[in-house]
């Protein structure tokens, strides 16, 4: 793989697009519970998550560049822009394309939803902008973590569902609140790592206004509800729900007790947790 090649797959964060497909995935097997589904909405659905979000992480490193928020050397993964290896001016146009993809793969599932989901599309695209940029951004102000809760669990998993069955229910609505309490420890061991730079440049996330043990127990406790919500409400994921406590707590105890770069693999881990259990719902789903 050439370098350039090797800096943009970096610029994707691949260790995090798990989080996007284990929503769909939660969202295809409440969908499969009930016996009547559609599968090329749940495909298109799929497509349109890595899409957000890759423009999502995308916008993340140019804002955060262009805001002195990225340093070079940092304890996370190279982002290439600050290293120089990638031009501001084409992260932005990366972005804004990735961006416009999602949207024509998004305006195709009109067709199962009808028009009022173009509501839902243009809420999306504000959420993958306003988490870094704009007056007030959502990751610099401590709100990254609810915006993960919504557009990486309530959103993807209720209107998975929708757009496969063409109906709600409360089954949807519990299994969108696991995943994204799993979606947002992914974002916490993210920001449990990168506490001291940025806290050095102001950039204010749930670790630098609360503290690393703050961040680190809202980690344990997410885990926690998560499975205990999966055990209770989810048919067929009591077996599930124990293994992802058991090793979602080992995790836990990995990364009360490091700090910096080492963490790197409890990041992909945790949101490889989360794809595995959402593969797994869909399996006991069948």
């Amino acid at each position: 793989m050439s370098k350039k090649i090797k800096t943009w797959v970096e610029a994707v964060r691949v260790r995090t697009l798990p989080v996007s497909i284990a929503g769909v995935l939660s969202g295809a097997a409440c969908a499969v519970t009930t016996g009547q589904y559609q599968i090329l909405p749940i495909i298109l659905c799929l497509l349109f998550a890595i899409l957000a979000q890759t423009a999502s992480n995308f916008a993340n490193e140019y804002y955060d560049f262009r805001a002195g928020f990225d340093k070079a050397g940092r304890e996370g993964p190279r982002r290439g822009v600050t290293e120089g290896d990638i031009t501001p001016s084409s992260m932005r146009t990366a972005t804004f394309v990735t961006l416009g993809l999602a949207c024509g793969v998004g305006c195709s599932l009109i067709y199962w939803g009808g028009w009022w989901l173009i509501a839902v599309g243009l809420l999306i695209a504000i959420g993958v902008m306003a988490y870094s940029t704009g007056p007030y951004p959502l990751s610099h102000h401590g709100l990254g973590e609810i915006a993960v809760m919504i557009f990486f669990g309530i959103i993807p998993v209720n209107f998975t569902c929708y757009l496969a069955t063409g109906s709600f229910s409360t089954l949807f609505v519990i299994s969108s609140v696991i995943t994204g309490l799993m979606g947002t420890n992914v974002l916490l061991v993210n920001n449990y790592r990168d506490q001291p730079d940025d806290a050095a440049v102001g950039k204010r996330t749930l670790a630098v206004i609360f503290g690393t043990r703050f961040a680190s127990l809202f980690y344990m406790f997410n885990g926690i509800v998560a499975a205990v919500l999966a055990f209770s409400y989810l048919p067929g994921c009591s077996y599930i729900s124990a293994g992802y406590l058991v090793c979602h707590l080992f995790l836990y105890n990995f990364m009360r007790t490091h700090r910096g770069a080492v963490l790197n693999p409890i990041l992909g881990m945790t949101a490889c947790l989360m794809l595995l259990f959402s593969i797994l719902q869909l399996v006991v789903s069948y």
